[in-house]
């Protein structure tokens, strides 16, 4: 009996290693899809070409730019979020949603701001 116990025990810990490896992967995926969102983001703010849009302008640009990056920074942060709140599933994209619009509008806060101390 002490043997299934102890067999038991072992395989318990198996597993939570496993699953904490598994989250582990899934944040490290998750940091750098929004690493490289947002690097793919400031490519676009230092464009020259850029610098004579309009602030209207540069928000439709940024809401375009960088489709394939905000796309795998979507899916890893959502599969990240399923993992770590499995019971919260309805949740993640409109989290991860958020996460994508909040990096736009810093890059475009940041584009206004600058356009208008340049004046």
């Amino acid at each position: 009996m002490r043997t299934r116990t102890i067999l038991a025990a072992v395989l318990a810990m198996a597993a939570s290693v496993a699953m904490a490896d598994e989250l582990d992967d899934a944040h490290r995926l998750a940091v750098s899809g929004r690493d490289s969102y947002w690097n793919c983001l400031a490519r676009e703010y230092q464009r020259e070409d850029n610098k004579n849009l309009s602030g209207p302008d540069f928000t439709s640009l940024i809401a375009s730019v960088c489709p394939s990056e905000r796309q795998s920074f979507r899916v890893a942060l959502v599969d990240y979020l399923s993992q770590q709140f499995p019971n919260d599933a309805g949740d993640h994209m409109s989290t991860a949603n958020n996460a994508i619009a909040a990096a736009q509008k810093d890059v475009i806060t940041a584009f206004v701001r600058h356009k208008s101390a340049a004046k």
